[in-house]
């Protein structure tokens, strides 16, 4: 076949057929960034169709630590939980500002280079002896990292994101009336008349085994699903190029070995590599394992039972996941809680026996207007009487009888009137200042949701795996 095309070569038909080999292997190589799957990729979020780079990352990165103190900085590299939530903060940071940047485009707002130019000169960082120094600001740039470009697009992002969020700061006039019923509503008070009927109140004999098992079928005891669970890791230091491709290969001839039907444990001893497996695993029953973080264990309670993950990229190395075998939720077996019933049942049959004395002081109060042998109190929607009989005095309207109930009583309350309080003038200013403020949280609420939808977010995952988690 290659004499063949050696020997016809200067043909058209095999120039044309040649052309076509070459495209296909071409088309191979470019494939990936044609289509957006270079590994050389960086970027971190799509914001809108907007990218934020990984460089941009790590320019806000370097930004808020050194905003920190030094202990505030120790924290973020020795602490897994801090240092989680400091990355997700500059994420959610990035995320805003270019959603922000985004309307402001949509709404055609431009910020000129003169502008830009100007507030630069104008910056006390950049001058010397009160006028703009050139070396000044190269040497500044130079050490934090930004090119004069790229500066200016911070600045022209940030002039913009305040363009379109000023709005947002303007305090709304909340009407009188508005404030006059929240201060009612929170400083007024009412007189009540209520009963209690405690369970302690009734006696209950010793139950018999039928007894302990109707009542188990009305209240069974729930075991969680739980789940064995093994992973093989290739350790490596992802922030490094050359370790990490040579981890990957590593990693996977460990993969092939597995498809190819090795188990878990001869896999990982070949291709030395780490090989962990737990027992149990639930929900409540999390290995203390720093490779269990919240990517993983969604992993593991979404994967089927007897089922290998593909390579996963985590911070700590490459990763394949095992379900050995899952045990469904289900009731205990009667036997195995019995013991512990007798409680359960005893306060159950207490519970009954209050309830219809509760229902018959209820339904004598109906009839006469009013609780005999009842407590009254003037209450406020913080003392006076215990909290679940506030939370329904201040619920039900005046002259409504009702059962309320609490952990281990029933009460019989009755609502005789509500007073409007006195005026206090500073409460009353104050409640004017937190209304007005919720008034504009609702509003930064409302604008920041319909942002989300307008410029949806999308996380690279890879990048965000190998860069950043």
């Amino acid at each position: 076949m290659l004499e063949y095309l050696r020997n016809a070569a200067d043909k058209p038909v095999a120039k044309f057929l040649m052309g076509i080999l070459i495209f296909s292997f071409v088309g191979w190589g470019v494939a990936e960034w044609v289509f957006g799957f270079s590994s050389n990729d960086t970027t971190l979020l799509r914001v809108g169709g907007q990218k934020v780079s990984i460089q941009q990352y790590n320019n806000q990165k370097s930004l808020d630590l050194a905003n920190m103190s030094r202990d505030e900085q120790r924290a973020v590299y020795t602490d897994p939980v801090v240092a989680n939530q400091f990355q997700t903060n500059i994420i959610k940071k990035l995320t805003t500002q270019k959603m922000v940047e985004n309307h402001a485009r949509h709404l055609g707002y431009v910020v000129s280079d003169r502008e830009i130019a100007q507030q630069i000169r104008e910056m006390p960082e950049f001058q010397q002896n009160g006028k703009f120094s050139p070396v000044m600001f190269d040497v500044i740039l130079q050490n934090s990292g930004y090119s004069e470009s790229g500066f200016a697009d911070v600045l022209r992002g940030q002039v913009m994101r305040t363009m379109v969020l000023m709005p947002m700061a303007i305090v709304p006039n909340v009407p009188k009336f508005a404030t006059t019923a929240a201060y009612n509503a929170r400083y007024g008070e009412r007189t009540i008349e209520y009963a209690t009927v405690k369970y302690s109140d009734y006696k209950v004999g010793t139950p018999s085994e039928e007894d302990l098992r109707q009542y188990y079928a009305q209240n069974p005891e729930r075991i969680p699903e739980t789940r064995d669970v093994s992973y093989v890791m290739v350790p490596a230091e992802m922030d490094k190029p050359d370790e990490y491709e040579a981890k990957l290969k590593i990693a996977q001839k460990l993969e092939d070995d597995i498809i190819a039907g090795e188990n878990f444990a001869d896999a990982a001893k070949k291709n030395n590599a780490k090989y962990v497996t737990y027992k149990n695993v639930s929900a409540k029953n999390i290995p203390a394992d720093k490779m269990f973080d919240n990517t993983i264990l969604a992993r593991i309670f979404d994967m089927p039972s007897d089922t290998e993950s593909e390579l996963i990229e985590t911070k700590s190395g490459f990763v394949i996941l095992r379900i050995d075998d899952i045990v469904a939720e289900h009731n205990a077996e009667f036997e195995s809680v019995k013991s512990n019933l007798m409680g359960g049942w005893q306060q159950n049959e207490q519970r009954k026996q209050a309830y219809v004395r509760a229902n018959e002081i209820l339904t004598a109060a109906n009839q006469a207007g009013k609780i005999q042998n009842a407590k009254t109190a003037v209450v406020s929607r913080m003392s006076g009487a215990p909290t679940d009989v506030l939370v329904a005095a201040f619920k039900n309207a005046p002259g409504k009888n009702s059962i309320v109930n609490g952990d281990k009583e029933f009460y019989v309350l009755r609502v005789l009137d509500e007073k409007t309080p006195k005026v206090d003038a500073k409460k009353y200013q104050d409640l004017s200042t937190e209304v007005s403020n919720m008034s504009i949280r609702h509003i930064q609420e409302d604008y920041d949701s319909y942002m989300k939808r307008k410029y949806p977010v999308k996380l690279n995952e890879k990048t965000y795996n190998r860069y950043v988690k």
